[in-house]
């Protein structure tokens, strides 16, 4: 096992037990996600409002951690969590929460809920502040981050995990556009969709680890289907399509010609996916290749965010 797991001892308190829980180091990309859906804004002629632009943010961060404890609930119900000897912590195998007796399996569904429930009515009034439209975005959101995990959808069960995943945080970028803009536009999908694949190729590397564990309780995402020697192709296959994406966009105008700034991130993507090639049946191998893979998911859509403020 990769890093130190949690243990009841080390989370006596309850406050910090149930944020830990959440695994908020991971809710990064829901940050950066946000900002670029900002950022498009900006770059569209909008004046930010600081108010709802942290509203946004606030309770985008609050629907990502309710997924991620309902995605450790229901893996804790199917059994791969508990079954993972090869697991990577903390990126893979779950936050362990529920595994090293820190909390409940029934108190961490509640948990997770309650964290998906209390976006709903900070969406209406974000919705009230912008338009009506958002309420069908942020029904999407929690619809798809729902049915990621939960029965009887199980998407990341049945090969859809990483459609899924890109879906989602295609969401958010789109999200935060709206509300700042008050109507559907081009800009937040020229801009997100690139950042969105990374986001899903980094579900998808971690999958490796866990593959037998999953395929064990009747997980059958990519990795399991294909199997790791054949499914590490996959991994620079989204990664260049991230990147033809972007390249595309640029050239048809729908973003900036400082948004190729963001295909830096080609670097650590491209060291994830050697990696990965290299080592796709050695779990204990692949530490450097997921670090890797959210550091390139995070400078893309920084170095884009950026690029959009800046082009202004």
């Amino acid at each position: 096992m990769a890093g130190v797991e949690p243990t009841l001892s080390a989370y006596a308190n309850p406050l910090a037990r149930y944020f830990a829980a959440t695994r908020p180091a991971f809710l990064s990309v829901t940050l950066i996600g946000v900002l670029l859906g900002l950022a498009s804004a900006h770059a569209g002629g909008v004046a930010l409002n600081p108010l709802t632009a942290f509203v946004t943010l606030a309770f985008a961060l609050v629907a990502h951690a309710g997924i991620n404890v309902l995605n450790d609930y229901y893996d804790a119900l199917n059994g791969s969590d508990a079954a993972n000897t090869e697991r990577r912590f903390p990126f893979t195998g779950g936050s362990r929460f529920i595994q090293n007796g820190v909390i409940s399996v029934s108190a961490m569904g509640i948990y997770g809920y309650a964290l998906l429930a209390a976006v709903v009515p900070a969406g209406l009034w974000l919705a009230h502040a912008s338009a009506p439209g958002l309420i069908w975005i942020g029904l999407a959101g929690l619809a798809v981050g729902w049915a990621y995990s939960a029965p009887p959808l199980k998407l990341m069960s049945r090969g859809f995990g990483e459609a899924a995943v890109a879906c989602g945080w295609l969401i958010v970028v789109l999200g935060a556009d709206y509300v700042q803009r008050g109507a559907f536009a081009w800009g937040p999908l020229a801009a997100g969709l690139g950042y969105a694949l990374h986001v899903a190729n980094l579900l998808f590397i971690n999958q490796f680890p866990d593959v037998k564990a999953d395929a064990a309780a009747g997980k059958r995402n990519l990795v399991v289907r294909l199997g790791p020697q054949r499914a590490r192709w996959l991994y620079p296959a989204i990664a260049a399509a991230a990147y033809v994406w972007l390249a595309g966009a640029v050239l048809a105008g729908a973003l900036p010609p400082l948004a190729l700034a963001a295909i830096v991130s080609a670097f650590p993507a491209l060291a994830a996916a050697r990696t990965l090639a290299r080592h796709a049946l050695r779990p204990a191998a692949l530490d450097p290749a997921i670090r890797a893979t959210i550091g390139a998911a995070l400078l893309h859509g920084a170095l884009l965010a950026a690029a959009l403020f800046l082009a202004r």
